[in-house]
């Protein structure tokens, strides 16, 4: 089974983003630091300016997650220096019966939610 972050790393990739993982495991505590608490990736695309931090997810935890970076101030600069922030969250999904397949929901996160 892949991971939220490795998912979401191949489904950026695979829309034409050039990214890369920026949280970092911490083995003495055991325990993952994501990149100005709240980036796991870092993404960009040729020809848009900014880069794209995002935070991969399980669908059901979508919500704390955006409760948790609308309470950080490095969010909300990351933003208003140009940068987009999204929220991947993942689930599995298909018709009954059928296989399921993991299926990413994109949250965007704006200066305006933090107003």
């Amino acid at each position: 089974m892949s991971s939220p972050t490795s998912r979401t790393l191949q489904y950026l990739r695979d829309d034409g983003m050039l990214a890369g993982v920026v949280e970092k495991w911490i083995p003495k505590v055991k325990q993952r630091v994501d990149l100005f608490g709240f980036i796991d990736i870092v993404a960009i695309r040729p020809g848009k300016d900014g880069c794209l931090g995002v935070q991969a997810t399980s669908r059901s935890n979508v919500a704390a997650r955006r409760t948790k970076i609308l309470g950080l101030n490095p969010a909300r600069v990351w933003l208003q220096t140009g940068n987009r922030i999204w929220i991947v969250g993942w689930s599995k999904k298909g018709a009954k019966g059928k296989r399921k397949l993991w299926t990413p929901s994109v949250s965007v996160v704006t200066l305006e939610d933090f107003e």
